[in-house]
């Protein structure tokens, strides 16, 4: 466990941050590599199967992931203020609520995924491989829930390594299964989903196995386990605004691919491969926030308002300069790393295409959730929702449809920055009329009036 509230804001940050983003660059792995396999091995239809699947997973999972957050939230304030038997009721009631949530994600994933596909518009050619696809990856679902809402409470109590070294592994073993049930045993598609859910069951069983051994405070028992119906509510409260925020995006996405899709083959292979290399490349910038979260979390808990703003400051620099570089990356080596995917020049040239259009305002999306990364931490989850209603909903999505019909698939790549920009805009004014200082859960005099 690590306490934010005492030391250098930027240090503390970047060390917070850097374990996170190892673990979910080798997370974003077991998509990637899932793609570059099928791709190799199964050709651009699997290809644009397992793209297409994942835009209904992201839909599926988003409103527990945001509710779940509340809790992280309410962890990292509790912690702070050092109330650790709160903290220990809360984690218990997030287990429970998980593991419920988790089975009603899969059996409604699985009886309702054929028609989503058709509402989609997915082409007749790719329907059958995205069904297998899809109904075996939900079907680890419970482990994918239990290992992530593992990993995102140890984040919450200053903890980013630990679940880093099981990450690593079974993003490994991911590839080892990948490569022995596709290239090998030739199970196709469904080898691929397989590979993904026997990892993931992995490393919940050893991240819980190691944390009941050696952790004082997370200790997953079932005879031990509680469910505190106030510290819930607390956790529904702060975290639904934020569920409801990640529906709409991946609402959002499923829309998008629609129109992706009414394009055809080639283009959707191109994208989905595309969109793999984009969310690598966001990453930095996602997990610098998600630290900026934690340790405003714990500084608000401990009544520290005056770090908040330099911790806001340092991560919009660091963040900042890796967006810089990773754009010059994708514009200068974009074509080889698509290449790694598929051979198909044509679903190389649409994927490059989006690659360099959204690339050039990364550095926009990393000032976007620096700003988030201070309001979800302080627990205002209900005004980022609207904002990114209304950048996605209102602005991203009906340009990405209007300029596809004038200018092709292109006008859909050009909608995604002009959705960043407005809600960058947004984010930024509403943060700097303070009244996310508020909404913390822990009070202290004067928390509205503090300088950050």
């Amino acid at each position: 466990m690590k306490d934010l509230t005492v030391g250098k804001e930027s240090k503390l940050i970047f060390n917070f941050a850097m374990p996170m983003l190892i673990g979910n660059v080798f997370q974003q792995l077991y998509n990637i590599v899932d793609s570059i396999i099928v791709g190799n091995f199964l050709g651009k239809e699997a290809l644009a199967a397992v793209g297409a699947s994942f835009p209904i997973v992201f839909t599926l999972i988003s409103l527990i992931i945001g509710i779940a957050s509340g809790a992280m939230i309410i962890i990292s304030q509790y912690f702070g203020a050092k109330d650790i038997e709160r903290v220990k009721r809360t984690i218990s009631t997030f287990y429970i609520f998980v593991f419920i949530a988790s089975l009603v994600i899969t059996a409604t994933g699985i009886y309702f995924s054929e028609g989503i596909f058709k509402l989609m518009q997915l082409p007749e050619e790719i329907m059958p491989q995205a069904l297998s696809y899809l109904n075996i990856y939900l079907l680890g679902m419970i482990f994918f829930f239990g290992f992530n809402g593992t990993s995102a409470v140890l984040r919450g109590l200053g903890d980013s390594k630990t679940p880093l070294y099981f990450l690593i592994a079974a993003t490994l073993f991911n590839i080892i299964f990948d490569i022995l049930f596709v290239a090998v045993f030739d199970w196709g598609i469904e080898g691929a989903a397989w590979a993904t859910v026997i990892s993931q069951t992995g490393a919940f069983f050893s991240t819980i196995y190691y944390l009941n051994s050696t952790h004082e405070v997370i200790q997953l028992r079932l005879r031990s386990m509680v469910f505190d119906r106030e510290l819930f509510m607390k956790s529904f409260r702060i975290g639904l605004p934020s569920g409801i925020q990640q529906t709409v995006v991946a609402l959002g996405m499923v829309t998008i691919m629609g129109i992706v899709n009414s394009f055809g083959t080639d283009v959707i292979a191109g994208y989905s491969v595309a969109v793999r290399l984009d969310s690598l490349a966001v990453m930095p910038a996602m997990n610098f926030s998600a630290a900026l979260a934690s340790f405003t979390g714990q500084n608000i808990g401990a009544n520290k308002l005056a770090r908040v703003k330099k911790g806001l400051m340092s991560t919009l620099a660091m963040s900042s300069v890796v967006s810089i570089f990773v754009t010059t990356v994708l514009l200068i080596f974009g074509k080889v790393l698509m290449s790694l995917f598929t051979k198909d020049p044509e679903v190389i040239r649409i994927g490059y295409e989006y690659l360099s259009i959204v690339s050039m305002f990364y550095i926009v999306f990393s000032v976007m959730f620096s700003l988030n990364g201070v309001l979800r931490g302080a627990g205002d989850t209900l005004i980022p929702m609207f904002i990114t209603f209304f950048s996605l909903w209102i602005m991203r999505i009906p340009i990405a449809w209007l300029l596809s019909r004038k200018i092709g698939e292109t006008g859909i790549w050009w909608a995604v920055p002009i959705g960043m920009l407005t809600g960058t805009l947004l984010s930024f004014l509403y943060y700097k009329s303070g009244r996310y200082k508020n909404k913390a859960v822990v009070k202290y005099p004067g928390n509205n009036t503090g300088k950050a």
